[in-house]
């Protein structure tokens, strides 16, 4: 998808163990900026948090290429090339997409890794450990105790904070997801469904932001995804933010992460940040 047209669109991409409902105070944010904010489900997610953990059958039989493709028949329904911002397995979703050619700018957030990434942090390795010691997970739907989610996600918020995130937002994810893309990706045959073109040169500009504390996807992973791209003359970037967790989107402060994603992306694109005309 190519576009003259100047983005007035924001596709906003979750990640695993949540729905787009973990976007909600980002919404408003953008909106207040004048642009339009789409969010879209995987397939079958369009139904609440409390639905999916009382049926979560749709989770265990999703599939990354059902999910790819139903992502990118809604950014190819629109009129103009949108900006897309993905988080965790949601930032994996985004860097397909853009491999497709999708999206004007695109920006990855705490991204869990595409094919070819081989770094295992130590904390990464524990955020998984409780499907590793759950093997009969690998074809269920898979989730954490709000102990697990803490340590994976809410590290740097108290465990009151922790405790209604994970009350509000969390669900189970694919277990044949976590097992392959994540716990044993490594050891995977290549040509996965998450392999993207790195020597790409015709695709969007892209920026990686990591967590300084985040557990499961730590910057040393996100730094080692973004070199992956040295070989494209498209614009690569990377920035850190000292001491947030994977949870950034939403733990306190995390308008200056929504801000840099946003003023990031219409840098790229030659336009000026629209102001704010309303609180989130």
């Amino acid at each position: 998808m190519t576009s003259s047209s100047s983005p007035d669109t924001v596709v906003l991409i979750h990640g695993l163990w949540m729905t787009p409902r973990s976007w909600e105070h980002w919404v408003t944010y953008y909106e207040n900026k004048g642009l339009r904010v789409l969010t879209p489900a995987y397939p079958g997610f369009e139904i609440e948090v409390e639905a999916l953990r009382e049926n979560p059958e749709v989770i265990a039989s999703l599939t990354v290429d059902d999910t790819i493709d139903h992502l990118a028949g809604v950014i190819e329904s629109l009129p103009t090339a949108p900006i897309l911002i993905g988080h965790s397995f949601g930032g994996t979703m985004t860097q397909l997409l853009v491999d497709r050619g999708l999206g004007a700018a695109a920006v990855v957030i705490d991204s869990a890794p595409t094919e070819g990434v081989f770094v295992n942090p130590l904390s990464q390795l524990k955020s998984l450990f409780p499907f590793l010691k759950r093997p009969s997970s690998r074809h269920k739907a898979a989730g954490f105790t709000h102990e697990e989610f803490q340590y994976a996600f809410t590290n740097t918020v108290s465990d009151e904070e922790s405790r209604a995130a994970y009350d509000r937002y969390a669900i189970p994810a694919p277990g044949a997801w976590v097992w392959r893309y994540g716990v044993f990706a490594n050891l995977t045959p290549r040509h996965l469904e998450t392999a993207v073109d790195y020597s790409r040169d015709d695709r969007a500009p892209l920026l990686f932001i990591a967590g300084g504390a985040d557990h499961i996807m730590p910057p040393s992973v996100n730094k080692s995804n973004a070199r992956h791209y040295r070989k494209s003359s498209a614009v690569t970037d990377y920035h850190e933010f000292p001491g947030r967790s994977h949870w950034t989107c939403a733990e306190p402060g995390w308008e200056a992460v929504a801000d840099h994603a946003i003023a990031w992306a219409r840098s790229q694109l030659g336009e000026q940040t629209p102001s704010s005309t309303g609180q989130a």
